[in-house]
């Protein structure tokens, strides 16, 4: 699989002597760097733990600036699918520079995913379809959109965390997305966060950073 830039500077923490990585992957029109604050507090909480946060591989088609991992110009439930399918190649390459930049190509068991709304339908389509066997995945503000068969990797738990009052991405699709895991053999977790719109909130970072917390670190104390 061929390497691509990472873009700036997405690395916080260095691999070596590394427990795990983390890997965020930002919404549509976003960037890597909006995961700076978070991170900074990640790797107070995590100093075992190293983190990548890549702008996603395309710019924004609609607007001057931001990047996206495909284009929601004209999307629509039935073209969705399709979309996803035609952008995995540029997020494997992209997952996989991040990776082999940290040191972990062989320890695929050792890396989470943390994404957040469009960053969120490309982890658990990452997973569902088999390609990254990791150790875990959280989805804030997502849903799960990937095209079936599914061949997931049953052992990679997931956290889906979605607020009630999303105006962008109905709260729906974070149950219907748990069931669907769920029938799959998958542990899943499904936490709705009351009053909390299309954000990632400090409530919601609380949740992702236990769920890493158990995935990498297991029998390490909370701080």
């Amino acid at each position: 699989m061929g390497r691509t830039s990472t873009r700036g500077k997405p690395f916080i923490g260095g691999a070596d002597m590394k427990a795990g990585l983390v890997i965020f992957l930002h919404g549509v029109g976003s960037q890597g760097a909006v995961f700076a604050p978070l991170l900074a507090q990640w790797r107070t909480d995590l100093p075992l733990v190293a983190f990548a946060s890549p702008d996603a591989p395309f710019p924004f088609d609609c607007a001057s600036s931001g990047r996206q991992w495909f284009s929601i110009k004209g999307v629509t439930e039935s073209n969705r699918a399709e979309r996803i399918v035609a952008t995995r190649q540029a997020f494997d390459e992209t997952l996989h520079a991040c990776i082999s930049e940290a040191g972990f190509e062989n320890r695929l068991d050792r890396v989470v995913l943390v994404g957040f709304s469009q960053g969120s339908i490309m982890a658990l389509d990452a997973v569902v379809s088999g390609r990254w066997p990791v150790a875990g995945v959280v989805a804030f503000s997502g849903r799960l959109a990937s095209p079936a068969p599914y061949t997931p990797a049953q052992q990679t738990p997931i956290l889906l965390v979605h607020g009630d009052a999303d105006p962008i991405m109905p709260v729906q699709e974070a149950p219907k997305a748990a069931e669907i895991l769920s029938t799959l053999g998958m542990t899943v977790i499904c936490d709705i966060l009351p009053g909390v719109g299309h954000a990632l909130t400090s409530a919601g970072a609380a949740r992702a950073l236990d769920f890493v917390r158990i995935s990498l670190l297991p029998g390490t104390p909370r701080p």
